[in-house]
């Protein structure tokens, strides 16, 4: 069976943290050294979903997709 919430209980929302200038600058240098996206996210501790989202919105390749 699933558990019900009670009516009054709010869904926690992830907290977005923004990229720095350092976070963009690595962005850019692992896109040019072709380093596996996993690997990235690891490194700054985002998920791979949000280094693509960046990279897309910077217009650099990001993954195997290039």
């Amino acid at each position: 069976m699933e558990k019900q919430l009670p009516k009054n209980a709010t869904k926690k929302k992830a907290a977005r943290k923004p990229y720095s200038a350092a976070d963009i600058k690595l962005l850019k240098a692992h896109s040019k050294a072709r380093t596996p996206v996993a690997k990235v996210a690891k490194t700054l501790k985002r998920s791979e979903g949000s280094l693509r989202q960046k990279a897309l919105s910077l217009g650099i390749g990001l993954g195997h997709q290039r």
